[in-house]
């Protein structure tokens, strides 16, 4: 009686447990059903099928899984599209009277079947391929042949033309869901095949590239990937009978002890992993790692670059379809060519003439889509693939490649991706005009270098140093990017001529400084600018990005700063509030650096002469970058002091013994800088501020109330007390040295710097008795306004010396 007890106990307790503790059947029979709590094995113990309901769900199915690897891995589901509910414990996988093998729920309506009859038996394999058999041991049905989302090792994954039967690896809906999701993997028909993920079935979602007798050629390896894991795979093509078929297997590695799957997820990526007995699944190879894997990223004719950003280019020869959209990082429409192909006719002459059609050559790449096989006619030479595109008028590009042969594309090239270190040779054709576009540039280059400047220290310069880094655009392009300079894209108007935004064909930002017929700045300023600058490397230096010479048309293409320049903010009634201190101390301190650089830490020595608010210009962190340098000049660290009959610079902005007398220096910076600063703390115009009550100018005004001890009244009243009332007393102090009217008395660069930074204390200032204002520009109080509308462009005076 107590034995009695404890048995039912035991069975009472069992009853609750999950299947897998369950009783383990190694077949199923008309006599011997599959019941919840049961699970059919394999003969080695290697693979199980049961029922299950994945992470808790509210439905239940039978699938196959793993049997000693955790977590599991369901490779393949029976009812993927009709599940049981979770409650359901009185469903059954049976043979039923029919000979059919059936899954039928508690209330034996039929939930999913084999569609066969005459079945005696069901058994597990441990290759995990799960048959039904007849009464003489033969096949009638196989779960291979029916795939889910999982494809195992020695399944056939394919497709029989003559049958029309077609194995795909189907998506779950999601991670909790077996239901067919978005997502179809298999083989294409076309030669060599590719394997494809689809999006609701017809719809490119990745592609391998095309089948070279060993591998994928479009799946990224390199010479050290000697993993067996990464290249597993094996295509059997046999044409005649029209059947193709893709597996794979790790016979060839002796003693490998593992189980492996590939699969494709919820989330489109096709996947391979492996395990080793006892141990998790591990994640081998993806089929996406970076966007270059989406397919078409980059539309028609654009090619997908992961190392670099923006990742999308044109092919050379060509540019984007619509700028607008590239300038959205929407690059999908791609890229159309820049000059028609010529195309002649197909004789020897044709083809070598000059002025015909050619081919560029790019590297290292997954080869674009919609190839057409040329094998079939025994081109067996590189040079007969060229010679066989070029003597067509339709073919846009060839390649050829070992172990397949010559590929041709008379289609848009469309999903190419440029690898690091693998990948193949397309060539692709181009006009004749674009084939020399680079020996054109070589050759604008050349003539560009040799614009004789008539300035001695910087033609000397110029002798000495090599510009063949100096990048030419083409003109064409930056119409393109600056949308025929649309006024829509024209950032503003200095004395060089306008300044537009534009957008290249990789997606890069830029400035294009466009020289004006009227500008008061001339084609000496130009060139000036153009070679200074392009050898000149700081971070608070815009920096050059090349030009472009065409005719009267003179551009300077720079780097885009997003927040155009400083008086754009400093003047502004409400975007100055957005220049707190730490801000306006930042600037000052990178204006400061540059300007150190310029005069000391290049290898030469460079005076700005311009240096004014509108010529600090600020990137998307509002880091400070000096621009404009048409009217800088360099001198020899030998001369302290140097003179011109032609003073040019900004009034308000130029210290006394230039503007009367034409010396300038890097004293003369100095001079700016100093202005530039006091502007900067108290967010007033130099030129537009005076002060009625006491008949003084802006340097006046402020000397007064720095020696009175009232400095801090300076501050930009926006800024309210959220300032550093030590950072504030330091700059001013920088500010009022820098603008004594003697040269000697101002502090340099480097004595600026050490200032700055609380290294070093300055000596009192000098009263500033020098300025433009008082003696020239006194015009009446309402200057005080900062809006005021005094002309403040750069100006020219002959000197009287």
């Amino acid at each position: 009686m107590q034995l009695g007890t404890v048995t039912l106990f035991f069975l009472f307790i069992f009853s609750f447990l999950p299947s897998q503790y369950g009783a383990e059947v190694y077949n199923i029979t008309p006599s011997h059903p599959l019941a919840e709590g049961q699970t059919l094995v394999s003969p080695s113990l290697i693979f199980e099928l049961g029922f299950f309901s994945p992470n808790s769900s509210a439905n239940k199915y039978v699938g196959l899984w793993h049997k000693s690897i955790f977590p599991r891995k369901y490779v393949w589901v029976a009812n993927r599209d009709n599940p049981l509910a979770a409650t359901d414990t009185l469903a059954t996988l049976s043979i039923g009277s029919n000979g059919n093998l059936e899954l039928v729920d508690g209330k034996q309506s039929s939930v999913w079947s084999a569609n066969i009859s005459n079945c005696s038996s069901a058994v597990l394999l441990d290759n995990g391929n799960f048959i039904v058999k007849d009464g003489m041991g033969a096949d009638l049905w196989v779960s291979f042949n029916d795939p889910s989302d999982t494809h195992l090792p020695r399944m056939l994954l394919g497709y029989d033309s003559g049958s029309g039967k077609r194995n795909f690896l189907t998506s779950w809906k999601s991670e909790n869901d077996p239901s067919p999701g978005l997502f179809l993997v298999g083989l294409s028909e076309e030669l060599p095949a590719q394997l494809y993920i689809w999006t609701n079935g017809s719809t490119p979602h990745w592609r391998s590239g095309p089948w070279d007798k060993s591998r994928f050629i479009g799946i990224p390896t390199s010479n050290s990937d000697t993993s067996p894991y990464l290249n597993p795979w094996t295509l059997v093509d046999n044409v005649p009978q029209g059947t193709r078929y893709l597996s794979y297997s790790f016979d060839k590695i002796p003693g490998a002890n593992v189980f492996t799957y590939a699969d494709i997820s919820s989330e489109g990526i096709l996947r391979f992993l492996f395990s080793e007995i006892g141990k998790n699944w591990y994640l081998a190879w993806k089929s996406w790692n970076n966007p270059c894997d989406n397919y078409g990223a980059c539309g028609p004719f654009g090619v997908c670059k992961a190392y670099e950003s923006p990742i999308c280019k044109c092919l050379k020869g060509f540019i984007p379809k619509s700028n607008k959209e590239w300038s959205k990082r929407n690059w999908t429409g791609g890229c159309v060519r820049r000059r028609n192909l010529s195309c002649e006719t197909n004789t020897n002459e044709s083809i070598s003439s000059k002025g015909k059609d050619g081919f560029s050559k790019l590297e290292r790449l997954k080869l674009p889509n919609f190839h057409e096989y040329l094998g079939s006619v025994a081109l067996d030479k590189f040079e007969d693939c060229k010679t066989r595109c070029l003597s067509n008028c339709s073919c846009l590009a060839y390649a050829y490649v070992d172990n397949i042969g010559c590929l041709v594309w008379f289609k848009d090239l469309f999903d190419m991706q440029q690898f690091t270190a693998f990948g193949e040779d397309l060539y692709v054709r181009l006009a004749h005009s674009e084939l020399g576009h680079v020996e054109l540039i070589a050759r604008r280059l050349e003539s560009t270098s040799r614009i004789q400047i008539h300035r001695d220290g910087l033609r000397d310069y110029i002798g000495k140093h090599d510009f063949s880094e100096l990048k030419i655009y083409d003109f064409d392009n930056i119409l393109i990017a600056t949308d025929n300079f649309s006024i829509t894209n024209k950032l503003g108007q200095g004395g060089f001529g306008p300044v537009y935004k534009g957008m290249l064909p990789e997606g890069m930002e830029i400035a294009v400084k466009r020289l004006s017929s009227s500008s008061r700045q001339g084609v000496e300023e130009f060139k000036n600018e153009m070679r200074l600058i392009s050898n000149l490397q700081h971070k608070n230096l815009v920096r050059m990005m090349g030009c472009c010479v065409k005719e009267d048309e003179k551009l300077l293409i720079y780097e885009f700063m997003a927040n155009k320049s400083l008086d754009t903010f400093l003047y502004d009634p409400t975007k100055r509030a957005m220049l707190n201190w730490a801000t306006r101390f930042n600037i000052i301190q990178g204006v400061a650096r540059g300007l150190l650089y310029l005069h000391h830490d290049s290898y030469v020595k460079v005076i700005h002469r311009d240096l004014k608010v509108s010529n600090i210009l600020l990137d998307e962190k509002m880091n400070p970058k000096i621009s404009d340098f048409g009217l800088a000049r360099i001198v020899e660290e030998t001369h302290s002091l140097d003179n011109t009959q032609k003073v040019v610079g900004t009034r308000g902005y130029m210290s006394p013994e230039y503007a009367m007398g034409g010396i300038f220096s890097e004293k003369s910076d100095v001079y700016s800088f100093g202005v530039l600063v006091l502007e900067i703390i108290s967010g007033k115009k130099n030129v537009s501020f005076y002060c009625y009550d006491q008949q003084l100018g802006f340097l006046a005004y402020v000397w007064k109330l720095w020696n009175e001890g009232r400095a801090l009244e300076l501050v930009d009243e926006v800024l309210g007390d959220s300032y550093s009332s030590s950072e504030v007393m330091t700059c001013v102090h920088v500010g009022l040295l820098c603008v004594q009217d003697n040269a000697p008395d101002r502090p340099t660069m480097t004595d600026v710097a050490s200032i700055l930074s609380s290294e070093k204390d300055g000596p009192h200032p000098k009263r500033p008795v020098f300025t433009i204002q008082n003696s020239v520009y006194h015009l009446g109080s309402s200057y005080e306004n900062t809006n005021s509308s005094i002309n403040e462009a750069s100006i020219t005076m002959i000197g009287g010396r």
